[in-house]
């Protein structure tokens, strides 16, 4: 008989909460879109038609006046669903707080450098894996922008939502104040709406001018907008300060789902137009003798019984959390390298080259650097804030102290840079560089900082590929085994490069020569294997004469027929490891990268590495 009271219990409560949320349904769907209206600041009493058979039964009425009053947490439950705009602008903010964090790290060039060098990270890979922090930075700022789309798309659909379906029933949930605000008015006249609105338009301009395009036509707009991000961070902590997001803190004392014993049909429910309706057949029959008790059932159904009315609070701010880290260590970092570069150098020499090169040779105190390292150049005369990478082209050495650079004329900074170095400069047709001597102007240098090229002296084999002023990277390198290449774990090196200008070969013809003369001395001839391709062939003639006959016979016209030559690289170095350097265009750094991962017969395994600017 228990059994039978239990189910005739489930049935009756099963039907009166189906009909209850269908109502709410046909209430939220009508076209005045309004909630249950009020009577004062407590509902009126709401006459319950019930039929016949359920009356002959007391606790019934208690049972229904039990559902009755859960059945606003019901509602809650519906609007949820109304409101995923809030799970997909909380789950975005997620993803944006790690990216706007670790997006810092690849930009600490000093912690790459040492880790780099340091016997710390001892496998080539972990090295190889530094090497692309650049494409990690870039990656960050991709999905920071598209997440940044989804998060503002998200939140326009709350804004609607809190408008719209404004309820007086949890005051302390509503971002509106009243139902049909303006949207408008939420989010110009809220911090987080204004401080939104701010770092959408900044994110955007940092965006737009971080283009190949903008960087390439006018490197003033990137640098300058890209110096903005310390308005964005600033701005995103504030932007997480206005608590429009909030959480129940007292789960224990009103559990969601829970019944208050103290409401009564009193409080403001409706009577939904179904009750009215006949049940169904199994509803008219009379209720079995010995029904259980409806405790039990309710405990059941309903797991706990809330004490007291919901009280909600707004979430602290994790933001800072995430981002505090990178940007204290991105700071002093910063800090440093300002203290380090605080003293200018003493530029020695400007030599003037052909295709618009110059070579900058400078000296400073205690200043060390790697093979294929670069630093940072900054002229205030030319600019106060700008400053640009350049790699150096000879490093600090235990029998001289000067260090150098070659920089590409190309646009305005170089040019103004050029201008302030040598006024009465002039387009020179000559081969020989021309030396001046005069009163250069202040210049700060920053660095050094590490570069994939700094691996080519730690493999056995190595193949260097320039493209044009890409050689710079390497001429480092070459000028370090001029120094000494017994102490390093290099014993071939295959060096290609490709100009368009015959006169460009001139930068370091003099330094290959040098090189080449050296190792045939020494009984090494096949150290190193030089290859100079002229891509085109307007205007051929002979490098100089007889001071560079040793490169004459190594320059070939045309491009290098890149299959063929990674198949004999493979099969002069059969089982070997052969690290691929490039710095050059990218139509050949692609064709470089897929044929370093295309297997060969020979056992030989290329790793490609990727010197980029940017």
């Amino acid at each position: 008989m228990k059994a039978a009271g239990a189910q005739a219990n489930r049935i009756l409560s099963d039907h009166l909460l189906t009909a209850a949320v269908a109502e709410w349904h046909q209430e939220r769907d009508s076209p005045s879109g309004a909630l249950p209206a009020r009577a004062g600041s407590r509902r009126e009493a709401v006459p319950l038609h019930l039929p016949s058979a359920c009356l002959v039964c007391p606790q019934h009425v208690a049972l229904l006046e039990n559902l009755l009053a859960v059945l606003p947490w019901a509602t809650v439950l519906l609007l949820a669903s109304d409101a995923r705009g809030l799970c997909i602008s909380r789950a975005s903010a997620s993803v944006l707080n790690l990216n706007c964090s670790v997006i810092l790290l690849p930009m600490c060039r000093i912690l790459l450098a040492f880790l780099r060098g340091s016997q710390k990270v001892a496998s080539r890979k972990m090295r190889r894996l530094l090497d692309k922090s650049k494409t990690f930075h870039v990656m960050c700022g991709v999905t920071i922008c598209i997440f940044s789309v989804v998060h503002v798309a998200a939140h326009l659909v709350n804004v609607l939502n809190f408008s719209q379906n404004y309820t007086e029933d949890f005051l302390s949930l509503n971002a509106a104040n009243y139902r049909d605000e303006d949207p408008q008015k939420l989010l110009f006249t809220t911090v987080p709406g204004l401080t939104g609105v701010l770092l959408v338009l900044v994110l955007f301009l940092m965006f737009t001018a971080s283009t190949y395009a903008i960087r390439a036509s006018n490197y003033d707009i990137f640098w300058y907008t890209h110096n903005l991000f310390f308005v964005f961070y600033l701005l995103l902590i504030i932007h997480v300060s206005g608590g429009v997001l909030k959480y129940q803190i007292n789960i224990q004392q009103h559990p969601p789902g829970c019944f208050n014993p103290n409401k009564t049909l009193q409080e403001t429910i409706p009577e939904p137009k179904v009750f009215e309706e006949s049940f169904p057949e199994y509803a008219s029959q009379p209720f079995p003798e010995g029904l259980a008790e409806t405790d039990s059932f309710v405990q059941t159904k309903f797991e706990r019984i809330c004490t007291e009315e919901p009280k909600f609070q707004s979430h602290f701010p994790e933001t800072w959390l995430w981002i505090s880290g990178p940007l204290c260590l991105y700071c002093a970092e910063r800090l440093y390298r300002y203290i380090r570069s605080n003293k200018p150098v003493t530029i020695t020499s400007v030599i003037s080259h052909p295709c618009n090169v110059l070579e900058l040779r400078m000296m400073k105190n205690n200043f060390k650097a790697r093979p294929g390292q670069y630093i940072i150049l900054h002229c205030p005369r030319v600019s106060a804030l700008e400053s640009h990478p350049f790699t150096l082209t000879m490093c600090p050495a235990d029998t001289k102290a000067t260090f150098g650079v070659h920089i590409k004329i190309v646009g305005d900074w170089t040019e103004r840079f050029r201008d302030l170095l040598l006024p009465h400069w002039s387009q020179d047709t000559e081969i020989l560089p021309i030396f001046h001597q005069r009163h250069y102007p202040k210049l700060f240098v920053d660095g050094p900082f590490g570069s994939p090229s700094e691996e080519s002296l730690n493999y056995e084999v190595s193949l260097c590929v320039a493209g044009g002023i890409g050689v710079t990277p390497f001429a480092s390198v070459l000028n370090t085994l001029l120094d000494d290449w017994k102490c390093y774990k290099l014993r071939r090196l295959y060096f290609i490069w490709v100009c368009r200008d015959i006169q460009a070969f001139c930068w370091f013809a003099n330094l290959l020569c040098v090189l080449h003369n050296k190792l045939w001395q020494e009984n090494r001839p096949d150290f190193i294997n030089i290859q100079l391709y002229l891509s085109q062939t307007d205007g051929i003639q002979k490098i100089i004469g007889e001071k560079y006959q040793a490169l004459n016979s190594r320059l070939l016209i045309g491009r290098p027929r890149w299959k063929l030559l990674f198949d004999e690289i493979a099969k002069c170095n059969r089982q070997k490891t052969v690290g691929v350097f490039c710095c050059g265009p990218k139509e050949i750094s692609k064709t470089l990268h897929k044929l370093s991962n295309r297997h060969n017969s020979y056992g030989t395994r290329f790793e490609y590495n990727k010197e980029s600017f940017s």
